[in-house]
């Protein structure tokens, strides 16, 4: 089985708070179309990505906060815009702590044609 595919059933199984609200109001097409969580793709395992949209939604936690960190994020979104992928991302805090206006972006970003 591909590295890829047990990082992702790993990360399921250990998801992040942040994470675990935001799923819960992605989970079951709550907002209309389907999503998966830490799905795999390439070589990523992105946090949650609508097949149907060709979005992908991106939580950055602390990890995400150094220099090496943001440059690597950069070149993810950029590998994923090459597939013709939208991402949208957002912080532990922003998803924790402003999650009505979290929901209104991704609402948003669906309603965007691809």
């Amino acid at each position: 089985m591909r590295p890829v595919i047990l990082d992702a059933r790993r990360l399921r199984a250990h998801q992040t708070v942040a994470e675990t609200a935001l799923w819960d109001q992605l989970r079951g097409r709550r907002l209309g179309p389907k999503f998966r969580r830490q799905h795999p793709f390439d070589c990523y395992v992105l946090d949650f990505y609508c097949h149907e949209l060709g979005l992908v939604i991106e939580i950055d936690g602390d990890t995400h906060a150094g220099d090496d960190s943001a440059r690597r994020d950069i070149v993810r979104t950029r590998v994923l815009e090459r597939h013709g992928l939208r991402v949208i991302r957002f912080t532990n805090q922003e998803v924790l702590r402003e999650m009505p206006r979290v929901i209104e972006r991704i609402s948003l970003a669906i309603q965007k044609p691809r």
